[in-house]
């Protein structure tokens, strides 16, 4: 049985930071290329960040510069450091494993308002 829990969003004031982490069970992590996607209200779900199973990672534009994602695959774990928050951060963030197939997460919620 696979799962992918989040942990790490809630209430952040303009410019502050969060860390959010995905735990993976299941799977074979290390071969799984992670993501994370958000989804802001009346919005469609967007890719946020990337990472595969050799490290290489890929960033949406608007958080370039301000968003790193990592990942420790011996505790099965990927990580999105987010800097820099704006409100138009806000959104329900969701882990992503594909390998295929394609595995998400219940989504963690993050709000940057002051």
């Amino acid at each position: 049985q696979v799962q992918l829990a989040e942990s790490g969003g809630g209430l952040v004031q303009p410019g502050g930071s969060l860390r959010l982490s995905c735990a993976a069970s299941g799977i074979i992590f290390r071969i799984y290329t992670m993501g994370w996607y958000r989804q802001a209200p009346g919005k469609q779900r967007e890719l946020v960040a990337t990472i595969g199973s050799s490290g290489s990672t890929n960033y949406a534009n608007s958080v370039k510069g301000r968003f790193t994602i990592s990942r420790d695959n011996p505790k099965n774990t990927v990580f999105l450091q987010m800097n820099s928050l704006k409100p138009e951060d806000t959104a329900v963030y969701y882990c992503q494993a594909d390998y295929p197939p394609t595995y998400w997460g219940q989504g963690t919620q993050v709000t940057v308002s002051s």
